[in-house]
């Protein structure tokens, strides 16, 4: 197993801004793509924003511009930048991330983080 541990999350009025971080531990031979999803309420979970191993990013339109996630590959982390948040950002935000946990270079293993909770005031 590896747990991905997430921090970051709380209140903020609209306007304001926060940043989320995911951190992996465990057996790790390498990490391929990382991601943010979030799950409004009432709302399916979906995706924020990914970041490839090499670094390349996409955006989900209602947080391009706003949102900026990165990672540090030497800490197994990513991180979630949300700036200029509003109300519709509010909900339980989880990083996921592919581990290749076997060392066989070619086998990655979904992995989830037990969320973290955004709440936006308007």
């Amino acid at each position: 197993q590896v747990p991905l541990v997430e921090s970051g999350g709380g209140l903020v009025q609209a306007g304001g801004s926060l940043r989320l971080s995911c951190a992996a531990s465990g057996r790790i031979f390498s990490i391929n793509d990382m991601a943010w999803y979030r799950q409004g309420p009432g709302k399916q979970r979906e995706l924020v924003a990914t970041i490839s191993s090499g670094g390349s990013t996409n955006y989900a339109n209602p947080v391009k511009g706003r949102f900026t996630i990165s990672r540090d590959n030497a800490k197994n982390t990513v991180y979630l930048q949300m700036n200029s948040l509003k109300p519709e950002d509010t909900g339980v935000y989880y990083c996921n991330a592919e581990i290749d946990i076997y060392g066989s270079r070619i086998y990655y293993v979904n992995y989830w983080g037990q969320g973290t909770q955004v709440t936006v005031s308007s």
